[in-house]
């Protein structure tokens, strides 16, 4: 179902009339629409498409998936594509549901391609700024890329969090190196695709802020800037977390590499101290006779001699810190 809404004059009149009635209310130079469709075909958008002078290629781009995030100029209308995040905390994985929206002089009609982006959040925004309704058209977008980007800043947030949690589990004394392995790559893994969405939302909202697409006015001017702020942070932010994500997994290498070494210490020393009594062994085995050869003493003589030996040399290998 095709939701809409009616601003005139920056006051909002109607709510989820027939899709049929949207002409007749951009026949007023006063009035802004806002239409919303839900995985629509090529079909369903035909009339609207055709009644607002739509490009071909824009609406094949608003209903195939997978697009670039973008912000494409036409002559009668620009078309945006981008994509809110929500991230997985039990898994480590994010999920990224996509939105296209036409950009009219009076209309805004935007394009989900499943239910998981929550228009009723941006639906939200609007009515929680009312004062801001004049702007029109650019009021719109601007709830809608409000949404949108604090979605990324909330999922690379989230993100930081879990990267502390896998920072403190590396050093953890009983460490599931399996587990921390699997994680690692999972918050990698979404910190890529986090990226793919956020970078090139700094040349969405920068574009639309220029005076000659006539969006933005005066009075939005500021709310874009905060928006392009947060752009940069979630940004900035999303790189850093990359590059703290690949020294986590180093760091746990070099770990696993050190224990290692110090494993291999302690099993040479043991094999030092067992090598001890295997040679008196082996010598006193010798079909020669020796020093109490068939003897009580001699037994005892062996027997002290290996304890003494190896007692030595476990005393040694200890202040190394070898065992």
């Amino acid at each position: 179902m095709a939701r809409t809404r009616l601003y005139r004059d920056g006051v909002l009149e109607a709510e989820n009339f027939p899709v049929a009635d949207v002409s007749d209310h951009l026949a007023d130079t006063g009035a802004t629409v806002w239409l919303d469709m839900c995985g629509p075909t090529e079909e369903d958008l035909a009339s609207i498409a055709e009644e607002l002078n739509l490009h071909r290629l824009a609406v094949e781009d608003a209903v195939h998936e997978h697009q670039r995030p973008k912000l494409d100029r036409y002559q009668t209308h620009a078309f945006l594509t981008a994509y809110a995040v929500r991230l997985d905390t039990t898994t480590g994985m994010l999920g990224k549901f996509e939105v296209a929206a036409f950009l009219t002089e009076g209309a805004l009609v935007t394009v989900r391609k499943d239910e998981g982006f929550a228009i009723d959040e941006v639906v939200a925004r609007w009515d929680g700024a009312q004062d801001l309704a004049k702007g029109g058209v650019g009021f719109l977008v601007h709830g809608l890329l409000d949404y949108v980007v604090d979605s990324h800043f909330d999922a690379v947030q989230t993100l930081d969090e879990e990267i502390e949690a896998l920072e403190d589990l590396v050093f953890a004394d009983n460490a599931d190196h399996k587990e921390i392995q699997r994680r690692s790559l999972h918050l990698r893994k979404s910190l890529v695709t986090l990226r793919r969405v956020v970078l090139p939302m700094r040349e969405v909202v920068n574009t639309l802020m220029r005076r000659d697409l006539h969006i933005v006015d005066d009075m939005l001017m500021p709310y874009y800037q905060d928006v392009y702020d947060h752009v940069l942070r979630a940004t900035e932010w999303t790189e850093s977390l990359r590059d703290l994500v690949t020294t986590i997994r180093e760091t746990q290498l070099s770990l696993q590499g050190n224990r290692l070494n110090t494993v291999m210490k302690k099993v040479t020393s043991w094999a030092a101290i067992i090598a001890v009594p295997t040679a008196v062994t082996g010598f006193y085995g010798q079909n020669v006779p020796y020093p109490g050869f068939d003897k009580l003493w001699g037994f005892w003589a062996s027997t002290i001699a290996i304890v003494a030996l190896g007692g030595g040399l476990y005393v040694a290998f200890r202040r190394r810190d070898w065992l």
